[in-house]
Parts: C-alpha cells; structure tokens; sequence
C-alpha cells in the first residue's frame, strides 16, 4: 500500500505518520526545503479549545506530534487577550524535530519538488508529476491525500492581498502552491472576507534582537508582553483582514500583543514599520516574517476542496484532504487533527474498508462536521474556524465540548468507542 501525501505542512506530517502507523508506505512530497509550512511561523498551541482537541487526539492514539511540540515549548500556560493556557512551541528548531522523527518511522520524504499534474484513470489518480532537481518526477500511488494549503501563489497576494511581501512560504524560490485537488479536475470553494477573497494571514515576526533588552527579558520570561498603541497609530480596520478570527478582538487593535514562538510573534496581519518604530521600545524593530510585514501579509484561503465528514475529496475516488484544504480551519492543531483522520482513512480505503467518521460528541469530530455542513453557505465563507476562539469555540462550550479536565476527555473518547482508534496496525 503506498499513501502519497501532497505538501508538507503539519496536516501533511500528520497524514504520513497516520498513513504510515496503518501500515502503508507514505510519501511526503513537500516542494520548499523545509516542512511544517506555516508552523514554521506559528507556534501557538493548547489555547482555548485547541486543549481539548489535542488531549482528544492523544486519547485516540494521534498525539504524537503533539507530544513533541509540547516537548519543544518555550512557555506553558501562558494568558493573553481572548486566550487561556497556551503553550508556544520554538518555530526555530520545531521543524528539524519533525523531520527526524518522521524519517525515523520510515516515512520517505521528497523536498523540493513541485507537483505540477496529475494521471487520472476513471475518476482515480494513478500517480503525480512533477520537477525535483531539474528532473520530471513521477510517483505512482493507490491513495493520495491534499495538504498543498491555501496561501498562495504571489499572483493571488497580489490580486487580493497587498502583493508579495515575501512569506516563508518563499513561492519565488520553489514556485508556488499547486492543488492537487484542482489539478484532479475538482472545482474548488474560495473564501473570502468582506469584499476580498481569501484572507490576510494574522501575525508577524520580529527579530528579537531588534527589541528592546526589556522587552526581550518579559518575552523570555512570561512568553507575552502587552504594549499600547498611542491612538492615532492604531490601524483601523484591519482586524477585518485577518483570517485569525479568534484575535479579531479590540485588544489587538489597541494594543500591540507580542507573543515568544522563538522570534517576538507580533499578533497583527502587518504594521507600518515607520509607526512601528515609534512606539517605545520598538525603535530598532526589523520583521523576520514576512520581510515586508509594514505593508501586509499572505492570502490564505483561495481554494479549499468540497469533502465529506472521512475528509475523502469529492469526485475523485482515492484522493483525500487534510488542513486549510479541508475547508475553513484555521491552526497547527486542526491541521493535524485533520491531517491524521486522512491519512488513516487513505489506508481504509486502500484496504476497501469503510471510512472512518468522528462522532459529533467529540471536539475534533463535531468540528470537522460542523465546517462542512457550514460551507455549503456562500454567505458564511467569510467566517474562519478554529477551536481556540470565535464560532467554533462558542459551539464547543454550548455543546458543552470544551474542558481542560484531562481525565474526562479520556472517558468521553473512551465512551465514543474511538479510544486508541489510531494506534498502530
């Protein structure tokens, strides 16, 4: 059984071990040098909501990436406005951890190479093609699994953003994103937010270097520092960009939140670095991510696949999603949610048994069917989802979902018949 997984981001790692631990041959075919995509960036685990998915995962034998993120974490427990008992993983050693790991559980793993077609026989995908050192690339499959994102190319952060402002996702360097969905002949949704398709990424990087000691020493200590933004510096308005709905909260548009994910993650889709520097403390402040992080930020969400609640692609027989594919989910923790739940599922089809559903008593299960039955409204595309805040959250605690009570997320995993139902087989 061989399983190939498309983009190599923390859905596709999760999809390759899930895929791997049922047994199969995974490959992970990521088209930059490093994988993790935006957890390269991000950091930002266990808060809100995102607590009770990740100890609901562990539950069912799907932790193991969430191990080793809280294993690399720089703080724990850490508050900040609309958030509670986060844990922020070092973005700068995070991914060589992953890496290791997955090739020490055998899954091979193909960088730099840009998947650019697809060979369809009777509405199933035989293999892909593809450029990898200057070379044609062709990888036979009986399952493959999307996780190629949503940001990008820099013609749609031209298009709907405020143009390329050179993301780590570095699409000039390695080309940009291509959809495997898409280019299987599926028609794809688009979101959108306000009058724009897509949406506008939600944080920055600063170098920590370029801060000033006393900031560098709260960021060290407590892993978040609060700054107010003068008034007339505050940038109205632009919370309406974020695809991050859960930070769309007037406390970030008053104040400068930064959090320490290893660099000073500065929780804003972008700020005008000439104003940046004005505030104090900020005087010598230089961007990491992206480089031109004072005039905006990457587009994500163009171009997410129609999928049933086994995240199997419609139309096409053996092609299945995980991550910003999925649909309108936002985080590191939805992505390898979702990316485990496709990679078991890729397997069970391969071995024509019948998918795998999470039932709606649990987090992970009722988000994944609670997005897709809300997509199916063009109206609602402007809203993003995420356990850790906004929509998803208030259904979590009005279904009475989201506890920190480790112990009772076991029983519940345990009483859905789904404890250890990803475990090796």
């Amino acid at each position: 059984m061989r399983v190939v997984i498309v983009g190599g981001g923390w859905s596709g790692c999760a999809a390759a071990l899930s895929a791997r631990k049922q047994g199969a041959e995974a490959v992970l075919i990521e088209r930059t040098d490093m994988l993790l995509g935006t957890g390269l960036v991000g950091g930002i685990m266990r808060n809100n909501g995102r607590f009770t998915a990740t100890e609901e995962m562990k539950a069912m034998a799907g932790g193991e990436l969430f191990d080793l993120t809280d294993q690399n974490a720089l703080h724990r427990e850490v508050d900040f406005p609309g958030h509670r008992h986060a844990s922020l993983y070092n973005v700068a050693k995070m991914e060589p951890v992953i890496k290791n790991f997955l090739r020490g559980q055998g899954i091979q793993i193909q960088s730099c190479t840009r998947i650019t077609d697809v060979e369809l026989q009777e509405q199933s995908i035989q293999a892909v093609r593809g450029q990898h050192a200057g070379e044609t690339y062709r990888i036979e499959g009986d399952a493959f699994i999307d996780t190629t994102g949503t940001a990008g190319p820099p013609a749609n952060c031209h298009k709907h953003g405020n143009g390329c402002v050179m993301c780590v996702l570095r699409c000039h360097t390695f080309g940009g994103r291509v959809s495997l969905t898409g280019k299987a002949g599926v028609k794809e949704m688009i979101g959108q937010k306000g009058d724009r398709m897509g949406a506008m990424s939600g944080s920055c990087k600063l170098l920590k270097e370029s801060l000033a000691p006393e900031i560098v020493s709260t960021l060290n200590q407590r892993g978040v520092v609060i700054i107010p933004i003068p008034a007339s510096r505050r940038l109205r308005g632009k919370l309406a960009l974020k695809c991050c709905q859960q930070y769309a909260l007037t406390e970030f548009e008053e104040n400068l939140v930064l959090l320490d994910s290893g660099h000073a993650k500065l929780m804003s889709p972008f700020f005008p670095l000439d104003a940046l520097r004005e505030i104090p403390g900020l005087e010598n402040a230089r961007y990491e991510d992206p480089y031109a992080g004072g005039i905006g930020n990457s587009i994500r969400y163009i171009g997410m696949a129609p999928r049933d609640d086994a995240l199997k692609v419609e139309g096409v027989a053996n092609l299945f999603c995980a991550g910003e594919k999925a649909g309108l989910l936002v985080g590191h923790t939805e992505a390898i949610c979702t990316g485990t739940l496709a990679g078991y599922n890729a397997v069970r089809h391969i071995r024509r048994q019948r998918p795998l559903t999470l039932p709606p008593t649990l987090a992970v299960g009722e988000a994944i069917r609670f997005v897709r039955h809300q997509m199916r409204d063009e109206k609602i595309l402007s809203l993003k989802y995420t356990f850790s805040g906004s929509v998803l959250l208030d259904r979590m605690e009005k279904l009475g979902l989201y506890t920190t009570d480790v112990s009772a997320i076991e029983k519940r995993v345990a009483a859905a018949g789904m404890a250890g139902v990803f475990g090796s087989h």
